[in-house]
């Protein structure tokens, strides 16, 4: 039997970097809210992110699980070093940060970005190239951790 329809929802943006959490989550849930997360024509919702629970991808994770959504880990072998969310699904793909971007974009159907580094910018502009939907939000960098 085939699997339900998924609507894969990438997520993006600072996991090292201080903001301000409340706005961030702020952020994420306009984010699902306007492209659509709650319909269920779409079908299972699953978030998709680099699979440290750290910064927007724990945020992200959080959201989902609240949900009932699934969570899944696109992340580089480094992400073992960090604290993992516990994700329904894991993939370590390369050895380094950015070597699974390519993975990560061929899972996903929409990008989010709040916020983010080099990284985060380098794989919304790949999902542009890729013509997905891309939903990106500036976050500030705080000179504490909230």
């Amino acid at each position: 039997m085939a699997d339900a329809k998924k609507f894969r929802v990438g997520v993006v943006g600072y996991s090292g970097k201080p903001f301000n959490k409340d706005i961030a989550k702020a952020l994420l849930l306009i984010a699902f809210k306007v492209l659509g997360a709650e319909d269920k024509d779409k079908g299972e919702v699953v978030v998709v992110s680099g699979l440290t629970n750290l910064g927007i991808p724990a945020l992200a994770y959080q959201i989902a699980k609240e949900r009932g959504w699934q969570t899944w880990g696109i992340a580089c072998k480094k992400a073992a070093e960090y604290e993992k969310f516990p994700c329904d699904q894991e993939a370590l793909i390369g050895e380094d940060w950015g070597e699974e971007s390519v993975h990560f974009l061929n899972n996903i159907d929409v990008l989010v970005r709040v916020g983010g580094g080099e990284q985060s910018m380098k794989e919304a502009k790949m999902a542009k190239e890729k013509h997905l939907p891309v939903y990106e939000y500036d976050l500030p960098i705080t000179k504490e951790k909230s």
